[in-house]
């Protein structure tokens, strides 16, 4: 049997016993369906930063930094500032991961990040600028993953949430001469909301919310949800692979908004604790 064959046979035996535990509302590493993997979150680990923050879940860990710089408006948006979200999986995450620039599903995991914070209006761009359509603070936020062990949309997001919530930037006026004077005290970065990503595997007929690489690797559909303070959706994607139908996308909502309501308060005490 070629070595194609075998990993083929593999992971079908490993998905029958998967689905199997799920039938009896059981995971393999002894969670129940709708049970998160222990959060830790640490903020303020990187001190050049103007946000920081790493978060592990289980066995996954990312690291996040914000650096708050002055720079020019995008020609569409000249009324706004700038929130651009990067994403880079180091080499030694995964056995899997390799040197080179971002691959497609580092770059999904950029957007799905960036969308969800971005549309929830968590930062008020609007307010971030200093001169119409010439000069505003841009938030530039690298995101790391430094360890890969399934669900790395949520880990990613909590990370960029955290470090951003956590940001302080220069105190920056304009004086007469239309010359932008920044001072040497810092104030915290004014947030709206802390909003929260919860994502979803699909395994034969059940979702499970916070799926390991495993799980991941013989989940038939995957679908995000964002969420701000009040509950609602802000964003959403639906990933590769598998469809969903609309009954399912209706109960997925449904268990991912009461997951959000829970991981929020444990987000919102790591900043609570990080600002003292």
């Amino acid at each position: 049997m070629s070595a194609v064959k075998k990993a083929v046979v593999v992971e079908r035996l490993r998905k029958a016993q998967i689905v199997e535990f799920l039938s009896k509302g059981k995971r393999l590493d002894g969670r129940g369906l709708l049970d998160f993997r222990p959060i830790k979150i640490e903020t303020g680990i990187i001190e050049k930063a103007n946000g920081s923050a790493r978060v592990q879940i289980g066995n996954t860990q990312v690291i996040a930094g914000v650096k708050i710089e002055i720079g020019e408006p995008f020609p569409d948006t000249p009324e706004m500032g700038l929130l651009v979200v990067n994403v880079e999986v180091l080499p030694l995450s995964s056995a899997y991961a390799e040197p080179g620039p971002p691959d497609e599903e580092a770059i999904e995991l950029a957007r799905v990040v960036d969308r969800g914070i971005r549309e929830s209006k968590m930062v008020d761009l609007s307010k971030l600028v200093l001169i119409s359509g010439k000069k505003v603070h841009a938030l530039f936020v690298d995101v790391d993953i430094l360890d890969t062990d399934g669900n790395l949309f949520d880990a990613a997001s909590y990370a960029t949430v955290a470090s951003i919530a956590t940001s302080t930037m220069p105190k920056s006026s304009v004086g007469q001469d239309g010359q932008i004077k920044q001072e040497d005290e810092s104030i915290p970065l004014q947030i709206n909301c802390i909003p929260i990503s919860i994502t979803l595997a699909k395994i034969d007929s059940e979702f499970i919310v916070d799926p390991t690489s495993e799980e991941e690797a013989v989940m038939d559909a995957r679908i995000t949800f964002t969420f701000d303070d009040d509950g609602k959706i802000r964003a959403g994607q639906k990933g590769q692979p598998g469809t969903l139908d609309f009954n399912q996308v209706k109960l997925a909502v449904e268990i991912a908004k009461a997951k959000a309501k829970e991981i929020r308060e444990i987000i919102k005490k790591s900043i609570k604790d990080a600002k003292g």
